[in-house]
């Protein structure tokens, strides 16, 4: 298993450019975010209430999320009117070309300081100049491991997510083994892989130059409860149309 160095913020960058993706240590993501420990215990439990995802081409009935959606303009947040989750097939050969409803995010967990910090980060890291007009989404999954069936973070497999930019961050594993992160170039060689293992690990992509994917998780105690968390925070361009005002 490829294990690249974990990178400090003033890094993070560099390696965007250079390798199209960077990590951070759980250890290093608080520290950015500057989280209070019972901030990021109530952002954490958020994902006891999530409803399950009942889109899944595949049958499955093994992943639960929450969904919203917002403009980041010039580095500032408003939230949107909750909308549906949209990818092309092109992206998601799985369940793409389908409007997929999922339950919304809830307003305390958006204003928990945790959550703030993290849509801080990613504007820095993504927009730091603060130029330019994001749509911006936001997931909190659940992946259930079941001794009748497994777990899959990513069942499309190797992929991308259509979008310009992505933040993947670890928040809780329970009773799960497997589950390593694929990168990939856009041919799909593989650039290597790696665990997101404990809380607050976390990647940043540059989705228009990288693939990513998930394997299989599983129930080391098959007896008991077994999941994966995780937040994915997207970010993609608007066009000069779409940032146009309204006339």
């Amino acid at each position: 298993m490829i294990e690249p160095p974990p990178l400090p913020d003033s890094a993070l960058r560099d390696a965007m450019t250079h390798s199209g993706f960077a990590r951070l240590e759980g250890a290093e993501t608080v520290a950015l975010l500057d989280a209070a420990p019972a901030d990021w215990r109530a952002f954490a439990a958020s994902w006891n209430d999530l409803g399950p995802d009942l889109y899944m081409a595949d049958g499955g009935r093994y992943r639960r999320r929450r969904h919203a959606v917002f403009l980041c303009d010039h580095g500032r947040f408003a939230r949107m009117p909750h909308q549906p989750h949209y990818q092309s097939r092109d992206y998601n050969r799985l369940n793409g070309d389908v409007q997929r409803w999922f339950d919304p995010v809830e307003q305390a967990v958006i204003d928990n300081p945790v959550c703030q910090a993290i849509f801080a980060l990613c504007a820095a890291q993504f927009d730091p100049a603060a130029t330019g007009r994001w749509h911006v989404e936001m997931h909190q999954f659940r992946i259930e491991a079941k001794p009748d069936e497994v777990g899959r973070p990513t069942p499309e497999g190797l992929h991308r997510d259509g979008v310009d930019h992505v933040f993947v961050m670890l928040v809780e594993r329970n009773n799960v083994r497997e589950g390593v992160t694929r990168i990939g170039a856009p041919d799909g060689t593989p650039l290597g892989e790696f665990m997101l293992a404990q809380p607050g690990d976390a990647m940043l992509i540059d989705d228009r130059r990288i693939l990513h994917g998930v394997t299989e998780i599983h129930p080391h105690d098959p007896a008991r409860p077994a999941w994966r968390d995780a937040l994915v925070v997207t970010f993609a361009a608007l066009s000069a149309e779409e940032s146009a005002p309204p006339s």
